[in-house]
């Protein structure tokens, strides 16, 4: 049974339709990353489409993924291995059905992305594939290199734009999904470019908001990844699943004082060495796998290993690479590196592990749809069933695409079964909050150095409360007030999920995948070989 926690009020901002202004679609999709894209595109063949994004489309996580997509093309590969290392990896909360669909649904829509002039890398005229850490066989495929996500979203972007029936708005931050009394989702309210409120009714809505690594205050995500779609779904009734669940990337660029930039862990499947301050290679200590173990593990161990050491960071060793062939494979990365006068054929690259991929999220069932009705979501920003507890390399890229095509399908039939976009007159008063108002970048600040303290790569029980006792504070003050532009909302949004996630984190008293807890280091699965859900309203 999820958790309830009734203590939020539904909407953040006050809503009147007399004077706000309102249109109308068959499909409503939030979020332009892979998988929102890919759902537009799938429910533009039978219908309308508006479909938004609080930024820009190169503000996605998917425009700055520099890993790869991962599918079946090599001939010695097979579905079966990918199945399984897959499930392997997420430790026995994988939902094996939606795992194969996932897996063999692969192969066609990257064949698909090719046809749509995604300039993957060849090799004599074949999509080229590589290996990762996890990874059996080699089934990485990259474009340019390091810029995987950006060329396979340049090309849905294109079609998208080609397609008459989509109609696309950036910078549109979505404020609250919309639901009748039924508790049926009919669309959202969002503030428009203009700074005016607009509300979309829609027939079907398409969650693809992506992720929330922006609560921690090391971080590879881009500033719109505040979990911001979390944060409604919940309001909206939505079961959420799995929040205790957020992958770790081992390394991140660390320079103080510049923001932290991801180091794709293809650099370690192609012979990239981690070593500490005094030069050792450690990770043969941690795993047999060394730089190949599963990505939770190699955080892990460089956090201890920066622990022993007594410094901030360790070190990624490429200096045995060709640099020319470096500089072509990772452009992205190369060029990183110059910037900060890194001669990486000289130097060691200062890296330390980083909040990267939220892996808990909306439960959806295997069509995508989420416990409220008329409500689809895919991509970052869904608990699918793919991962389990932890995410297998350059699988989210390949949820994203699957998911998102079966969202616009899904959220496409709930239309045509009847479900149509029409008006309601609907009225939200919020009254006027008497207690004083705490600075919101004060308290986003405060609150991620608090999650990368009490709530990150490791835990245990006493920090998980005081979290949750500090979050309820800030609540307090900030959950109660209006606020009328987006950096108030996040913040609240922010705090919404914030404790959602301390509050599973010590709900699980194991350690599995992801979530290690130092007070329960082992993996208890007659007791919490289960899915964790938190519900709003109690379901």
């Amino acid at each position: 049974m999820p958790t309830r926690h009734a203590d939020l009020r539904r909407y953040l901002t006050g809503i009147d339709t007399t004077t706000t202004q309102q249109v109308f679609t068959d499909c409503l999709v939030i979020g332009a990353g892979i998988a929102g894209l890919r759902a537009a595109l799938e429910a533009g063949e039978s219908g309308s489409v508006m479909l938004v994004c609080k930024g820009t489309f190169s503000d996605s996580n998917t425009w700055n993924a520099q890993g790869g997509i991962a599918s079946v093309l090599a001939a010695e590969d097979s579905f079966d291995s990918h199945v399984e290392d897959t499930l392997a990896t997420g430790c026995g909360l994988c939902d094996r059905g939606v795992v194969e669909r996932v897996v063999k649904e692969g192969p066609a829509l990257i064949h698909q992305l090719d046809a749509w002039g995604t300039m993957f890398d060849r090799v004599e005229g074949h999509i080229d594939i590589g290996r990762e850490g996890g990874h059996s066989h080699a089934r990485i495929i990259h474009s340019r290199g390091d810029s995987t996500g950006r060329a396979i979203a340049e090309a849905l972007v294109r079609k998208a734009r080609q397609t008459p029936t989509i109609h696309i708005m950036e910078n549109f931050f979505t404020i609250d999904l919309l639901t009748d009394d039924s508790g049926r989702c009919i669309g959202a309210i969002g503030l428009k470019p203009s700074g005016s409120l607009q509300i979309i009714w829609a027939g079907a809505t398409v969650l693809a908001t992506g992720g929330a690594g922006r609560l921690y205050r090391e971080t590879t995500n881009p500033d719109c990844a505040t979990a911001d779609g979390h944060a409604m779904a919940y309001r909206a009734g939505a079961v959420l699943r799995d929040m205790e669940f957020m992958q770790f990337h081992p390394t991140t660029l660390y320079i103080a004082g510049a923001s932290r930039a991801l180091v794709t862990e293809t650099l370690r499947g192609e012979g990239a060495i981690l070593r500490d301050a005094g030069g050792e290679a450690f990770m043969k200590a941690y795993h047999p796998s060394a730089e190949l173990a599963p990505r939770d593990v190699v955080s892990r161990a460089i956090l201890d290993r920066m622990l022993k050491t007594k410094t901030t960071h360790v070190y990624l060793d490429i200096r045995h690479f060709d640099k020319a062939h470096f500089q072509r494979r990772f452009p992205l990365i190369s060029e990183l590196c110059e910037s900060f006068d890194i001669d990486v054929s000289a130097d060691l690259i200062p890296v330390r592990p980083s909040a990267h991929y939220m892996i808990g999220g909306v439960k959806t069932d295997v069509a995508a749809a989420t416990t409220v009705p008329g409500l689809f979501a895919c991509g970052e920003v869904a608990s699918t069933g793919l991962h389990g507890a932890n995410r297998l390399g350059s699988n989210s890229l390949l949820e994203g695409l699957v998911y998102g095509k079966l969202a616009g399908r899904s959220a496409a039939a709930w239309v045509k079964a009847g479900h149509r976009a029409e008006h309601r007159r609907m009225v939200v008063e919020i009254p006027v909050s008497d207690r004083s108002r705490l600075d919101a970048e004060d308290v986003r600040n405060a609150l991620r150095a608090l999650m990368w303290r009490n709530v990150g790569i490791t835990r245990q029980a006493q920090p998980l409360v005081e979290a949750q006792e500090i979050i309820r504070f800030w609540q307090r003050y900030v959950m109660d007030k209006v606020f009328a532009a987006p950096f108030g909302w996040e913040c609240q949004n922010m705090l919404t999920v914030a404790l959602q996630m301390a509050q599973s984190a010590l709900q699980r008293q194991e350690s599995r995948g992801v979530h290690y807890r130092q007070d329960f280091a082992e993996r208890d699965d007659s007791t919490f070989g289960k899915h964790i859900e938190v519900s709003r309203e109690g379901v």
